[in-house]
């Protein structure tokens, strides 16, 4: 790709050229048109976000009929997994020169319908609807005139279209990394159970032993999501002598708590056992003694798959079902393969 020039306002030519592809092909891959491929449209769209192009946005309405704005309605503004999804959409939906109307339902249904309401009265052109965890939720239904995509946590209704991470797969994925770094008595400490994250988790880390002829070390224990869980639940394996060298924690801040309790006995991380979490929260990983090997949610991915799934269907080109979009393991330093 040639290299950007940004001191002029940028063209629809300009983007174009960048991206070496015709006028009609830049085109088409910013409006979310049929017949681009996937490879041309990301070219066309980092073309564009290194241009900071921007078409007149008065003759698109006039000519489409459409307002060019996006709602996005979210359960929890200020959590760690709505903002990166935010972050992502907003940042596909720039490149396709959308702009984003937010509103914050602070987990209340009713305040979410309310806001659903305000912001089609806005003349929206569809909705992403976005929440704080991953468990499957109600559908609000198909009757309101523009497109809705379910982020986060899917939708119950298969018609719908729902964009999620796989955490079967990520439970999986964290014990064949245990496995990799020669560990074979993995024990499991688990999240709330009344959370779909912590269930599906647990059966990918089974299905994962199951497949090498292990069973978990130790009962799979439940609790809340937070550092004080952690502690006990491994205090709880040390007391009953259960022999382990390596424990897959639900979530990081799980792993902290599991890394205080085995040096509190003198255990060494990860000499003695290896602990890897889960959702690669960085304040928690990175000062975490040693840095705490996680499993990331790729929530901003999902944000921007959503936000993509959402200009389809407004071009006419719906999706129906959930997409569970794999997790990503970021080794660090708890979980070094034994010499």
């Amino acid at each position: 790709m040639a290299t950007a020039d940004t001191h002029s306002t940028a063209r629809l030519e300009d983007v174009a050229a960048l991206a070496n592809v015709s006028l009609a092909t830049a085109s088409k891959a910013l409006h979310g048109k049929p017949r681009v491929s996937e490879d041309t449209r990301e070219r066309v769209m980092e073309a564009a976000r290194q241009l900071n192009y921007s078409p007149n946005k008065l003759a698109q309405s006039l000519a489409s009929g459409r307002s060019g704005t996006i709602g996005l309605v979210t359960s929890d503004l200020q959590g760690r997994f709505s903002t990166p999804i935010l972050i992502g959409a907003e940042n596909e939906l720039r490149a396709q020169s959308t702009s984003v109307l937010l509103a914050n339902a602070r987990g209340d249904d009713a305040l979410e319908r309310s806001h659903v309401e305000k912001l089609l009265s806005l003349k929206v052109d569809g909705l992403l609807i976005v929440q704080r965890e991953t468990n499957p939720r109600p559908s609000l239904g198909r009757d309101w005139g523009v497109p809705l995509v379910y982020v986060y946590g899917p939708s119950t209704d298969i018609n719908d279209c729902s964009v999620t991470c796989d955490n079967v797969d990520a439970g999986r994925m964290a014990v064949n990394h245990l496995i990799s770094c020669g560990r074979n008595r993995i024990a499991i400490i688990g999240g709330d159970e009344t959370y779909t994250a912590s269930t599906d988790r647990t059966k990918g880390a089974l299905e994962a032993l199951a497949e090498v002829g292990l069973e978990p070390t130790g009962p799979i224990r439940y609790g809340r999501w937070d550092e004080n869980w952690g502690r006990a639940a491994t205090r709880l394996l040390l007391d009953q002598g259960v022999k382990f060298d390596a424990v897959a924690c639900q979530s990081d801040q799980l792993a902290r708590g599991c890394i205080d309790a085995l040096k509190s006995q003198h255990l060494r991380i990860p000499e003695d056992v290896a602990v890897i979490g889960h959702d690669n929260w960085d304040v928690l990983t990175k000062s975490s003694r040693p840095p705490l090997t996680s499993i990331d949610n790729e929530t901003e991915l999902i944000g921007r798959k959503a936000a993509r799934y959402l200009m389809d269907a407004i071009n006419g080109q719906p999706h129906h079902g959930t997409e569970y979009l794999p997790c990503r393991l970021i080794q660090r330093e708890s979980t070094l393969p034994l010499d």
